[in-house]
């Protein structure tokens, strides 16, 4: 099967093209490829398929073989990949995903290539049950979670997937490898989480430091860069568009106010091509 790497910001994917409909053994097939030592290595394995709702069709395994609903890097890969290999021509394009529904996305060209994709990620979840989180109310702000007798608050989004945010003294240096896997298996947190450890530099600028369900830390998370977006509005952190600065580069995060979408700019790249055994 012939595949290409690519990655939004080193959130990094192995993307195929061609297959008609999401494998049996995908799970399989993404824990055996997406491992760093013996597989080719990767976040997450996603599928580029037809869509009977939109031009395509994106599914993310993970790389413990979990589905993402949604991943706002992947999605602006699988934009990149159908425009650059000419599957469509055109600079407005619509990409399908099982958690967030259709969503459009803007295609910025040079030289005949994609450079930029700017993607309306649509309107935020924030009632917490349906993000889903224990807590009954919309939203859930500031709200108080222990793990392993320490205190954290934290702020519940949904993007298509479940996102907490928290705000730290410094997200850069945080200590990601022992609080992201406790949290993410939460009990008030039904179905997993998102992890996100964010620090407020003014009020256009967000450091952002990710522990993605199913992936542990990765360089760059567009779906938590847009839920972090979200909390740093509702907290009174920021304005409605800001910079969120993640380890493997800036996205730019737009909040709409006027029809309370969600929009996320950044680049996607091509790192290889190469065929599976």
């Amino acid at each position: 099967m012939e595949f290409t790497k690519m990655h939004g910001l080193g959130n990094d994917f192995i993307v195929v093209f061609g297959e008609k409909q999401l494998p049996a053994d995908a799970a399989e097939l993404a824990v055996k490829w997406c491992n760093r030592f013996f597989g080719i290595g990767a976040d997450g394995l996603v599928y580029i398929l037809p869509s009977e709702k939109a031009d395509f069709q994106m599914r993310i395994m993970n790389s413990d073989g979990s589905e993402a609903e949604q991943c706002g890097n992947a999605i602006r890969c699988v934009s990149k990949y159908v425009y650059d290999h000419g599957h469509v021509d055109r600079e407005q394009i619509t990409i399908e995903t099982i958690g967030a529904g259709v969503q459009p996305v803007t295609l910025n060209i040079r030289d005949g290539k994609v450079e930029t994709v700017r993607v309306d990620m649509g309107e935020p979840i924030l009632d917490g049950l349906q993000v889903p989180t224990t807590v009954d109310a919309n939203p859930v702000v500031n709200h108080n979670i222990e793990a392993n007798g320490h205190a954290f608050k934290f702020t519940a989004v949904s993007m298509g997937n479940p996102h907490a945010v928290i705000y730290v003294e410094d997200a850069v240096n945080f200590d990601l490898t022992t609080w992201g896997p406790l949290l993410e298996v939460h009990p008030m947190f039904p179905k997993k989480i998102n992890v996100e450890f964010a620090t407020v530099r003014d009020r256009g600028y967000v450091d952002m430091r990710v522990w993605e369900r199913g992936a542990g830390p990765t360089l760059a998370c567009g779906t938590g860069a847009c839920a972090t977006l979200v909390s740093s509005v509702l907290n009174g952190h920021t304005d409605r568009t800001a910079v969120i600065s993640l380890k493997g580069g800036d996205l730019n995060i737009e909040w709409n106010e006027a029809d309370n979408h969600v929009y996320m700019t950044g680049p996607a790249e091509v790192v290889f091509k190469g065929f599976t055994s």
